[in-house]
Order: C-alpha cells, then structure tokens, then sequence
C-alpha cells in the first residue's frame, strides 16, 4: 500500500435546513457542513409518507377485481 495517499478523515458539524445538528465523519477539507434535509426531517424516516395512487393501472385492476378480493 502506497504510503499518504490515504485523505484525512475528520470529525465535521452538520446542519441540517430544519435546524437539527450532530456530527459525522468525513474526508471533505471542511470544518461545517449544511444539509437540506436530515434524517430527522425526511418523509421516510418521519413515518409522513404520503402514497398517492394515480388514475394508473392499480385504479383500474381495484376497480376490475375489487378492492377486497386480495384480502
């Protein structure tokens, strides 16, 4: 192995847009780092998923077959 090749790896603080912060590791040459959207501020992880079903193939099977006849 080829010896300072390797980038230095730090300790940085993140902010996030909703105004959550903690720290992550990182090889950037910075000493903050500000992010739109976090973990604590995403749909995802926040449980507000919002499935949307449009006028698709889903529609028209559930009205074909019956919502209930998969049950």
């Amino acid at each position: 192995m080829q010896k300072d090749i390797q980038p230095a790896y730090k300790i940085v603080d993140v902010t996030c847009a909703c105004g959550a912060k903690f720290k992550i590791g990182t090889t950037k040459n910075v000493d903050t780092l500000k992010v739109e959207i976090c973990s604590q501020c995403h749909p995802f992880y926040t449980g507000k998923v919002k499935n949307t079903q449009s006028g698709g193939r889903i529609e028209r099977f559930n009205k074909k077959f019956g919502a209930n006849s998969l049950k």
